[in-house]
């Protein structure tokens, strides 16, 4: 098309160029600004009510699900009896998970056979007990 024919040509030396009110169809001067410009100053008020979370981060190394954070070793475990343990039967009940234990380590030696309630345990525990007579129970929670 011609450029004498086009609208523009008609709107010449009009202030507005058929945008109506002054200040219309300016890039982005009528939004505040682009993008996120303005969320401290003028859209501070937006930001608190539509992106509550814009500041701080997400960890990158999120921490691991199964986090051991308290543990006890076979050699703890007559210390452990005399705190939390109960005799049922002629069997020593001992119920670590209860006692907030997380896992058995096998360092020590076992001085006398337990039953072990715990949720977390090692092979080298599970061996040294059943050594001397006892058994571990496996404690989901």
């Amino acid at each position: 098309m011609a450029t004498r024919l086009r609208k523009t040509r008609r709107l010449r030396g009009g202030r507005n160029m058929g945008w109506g009110q002054v200040g219309q169809h300016r890039a982005s001067g009528h939004k505040g600004g682009l993008g996120i410009t303005g969320l401290m100053k003028h859209h501070y008020s937006t930001m608190l009510k539509e992106y509550p979370d814009h500041y701080g981060h997400s960890s990158t190394h999120p921490p691991h699900p199964n986090i051991t954070k308290k543990w006890a070793s076979i050699r703890d475990l007559d210390d452990l009896f005399s705190k939390f343990g109960k005799e049922e039967g002629g069997k020593k009940i001992l119920d670590l998970a209860t006692a907030g234990y997380d896992k058995l380590l096998g360092g020590g030696k076992p001085s006398s056979a337990y039953t072990v309630k715990v949720r977390q345990f090692t092979a080298k525990a599970e061996e040294k007990i059943k050594s001397v007579g006892g058994e571990v129970l496996a404690e989901n929670g």
